[in-house]
């Protein structure tokens, strides 16, 4: 399906056609007329099929009628977990609405203030920010919602695992009541949808990927290894295939810069972005991998969150993840938008229980693959697909049989312990002598 029969009229077509797309990925053809009803929608797609799209270009579409942003003021506010996801919501809505007169700003932390506010002092169409950031700006008087059309989270699911959940409630309650609201997500959990009753009204749900499924463009196995050997089987696998661009998941910000300084020794050009990073080293790490300056990214889970490189080729499990879900995530970096990708994970007999949790949110057994001259010394057990966990109900209290008493029986019908068989008290013995001295307070 083109772009033309979604509706979208020739700003945002010429935009899209000079991008090189031509066709509507599913989640686009589903979700950009639903945003454009101007209903309130729920949408479920997985990483890589291009779910930005279908927001950022609705919404440029709807703004581009209406009243003129005032000053301070924002049209639209998108939120996003993480700063480099921000970013890049902000180059797309940048780069499809640059044949219209709308503006669009990103804010997040890590970066001064103060250039953010004179931004924002002209008014914007499309605000991404991060929810901290955002709270310091309206704080500051910086921003203010009386234009606030619609309200987008993305990534709701990371949000609340990152912690949000008290941010974004305080950033809801500063918007106007009559509004849009858009969640896009990977995954929908009970909590997320527990948190959308709370926000959506009568919304149109999307969803074109099974939960928690991982793209079929992206190829997946497991090569099992011992972990003191883990980063010479890295630099093995990377060197023999002659990949490059490769996008590498540490569990800790620690463990990402010990593995660069030891792919380095190695000869092999990489950098790490973690939360410990300034915004600045992030930007030009990425900035680097991007253009092919550098060779290995590695990346912790929140880091990595937005990294949106066209055709990434691999992802690397260094690590397995301790949550499942972002196994799904991780893999998603790669296979994007219809490409092929690669994604493998190091496994060590220690992480065997990670993997069948994987496998499990999955509903996939993953492929077992050797790496020659890296046998492990305690080899992966084969493990075996069991049915997805079922979300825990909560205990329904205790029904009182018919006709019971609401009031304990009387002490004297319960049995005692110490008392004789016939029923008559028995008297408590004596501790001490009556002439016992009262104790010395040795502490005076």
């Amino acid at each position: 399906m083109s772009f033309e029969s979604l509706g979208l009229s020739a700003p945002l077509t010429r935009a899209i056609a000079e991008k090189g797309y031509s066709e509507a990925t599913p989640i686009q053809r589903e979700g950009i007329p639903a945003v454009m009803s101007g209903k309130d929608v729920m949408a479920a797609a997985q990483t890589g099929t291009g779910k930005t799209a279908s927001f950022i270009l609705p919404l440029l579409e709807r703004l581009q009628s209406g009243p003129k942003v005032k000053s301070n003021n924002v049209r639209s506010l998108v939120l996003t977990p993480t700063r480099e996801l921000a970013a890049q919501i902000q180059d797309n809505a940048e780069f499809y609405g640059k044949y219209t007169d709308l503006k669009s700003n990103v804010v997040f932390g890590g970066v001064k203030i103060n250039p953010q506010m004179q931004k924002l002092r002209s008014g914007t169409d499309i605000l991404i920010a991060t929810p901290g950031r955002l709270l310091d700006l309206y704080s500051q008087n910086a921003v203010r919602f009386d234009q606030l059309e619609v309200l987008v989270l993305d990534e709701a699911d990371r949000m609340l695992d990152m912690g949000f959940i008290r941010d974004i409630r305080k950033i809801l309650n500063l918007l106007p009541k009559q509004r849009q609201n858009l969640m896009f997500s990977a995954t929908f959990s009970p909590e997320i949808k527990e948190l959308a009753h709370d926000i959506v009204n009568n919304p149109v749900e999307v969803s074109v990927s099974p939960e928690n499924a991982t793209a079929h463009t992206v190829e997946q196995w497991v090569i099992g290894v011992d972990k003191k050997s883990k980063t010479a089987a890295l630099i093995d696998l990377i060197k023999t295939n002659n990949w490059f661009q490769v996008l590498v998941f540490s569990r800790t910000k620690h463990g990402a810069n010990r593995l660069v300084v030891q792919l380095d020794k190695a000869g092999i050009t990489a950098a790490a972005i973690h939360g410990n990073k300034s915004q600045g080293a992030r930007t030009r790490a990425l900035q680097a991998f991007k253009q092919g300056d550098i060779q290995i990214l590695v990346a912790t889970d929140i880091a990595a969150r937005g990294i949106d490189i066209k055709e990434l080729p691999h992802v690397i499990n260094f690590d397995l993840p301790n949550v499942a879900e972002d196994y799904v995530h991780r893999i998603g970096r790669t296979g994007r938008a219809g490409s092929v990708g690669q994604a493998v994970s190091l496994v060590s007999i220690d992480e065997f229980d990670q993997l069948r949790a994987i496998e499990r949110l999955t509903q996939k057994l993953l492929e077992r693959r050797d790496l020659k001259g890296f046998a492990p010394n305690n080899p992966l057990p084969e493990s075996k697909l069991q049915p997805p966990l079922k979300p825990k109900k909560p205990k329904k209290p205790k029904q009182k049989a018919e006709g019971a008493s609401a009031q304990p029986a009387p002490r004297q019908n319960q049995p005692r312990r110490n008392r004789p068989a016939d029923g008559t008290p028995k008297r408590k013995p004596r501790r001490f002598g009556g002439n016992r001295k009262k104790p010395v307070n040795r502490d005076l």
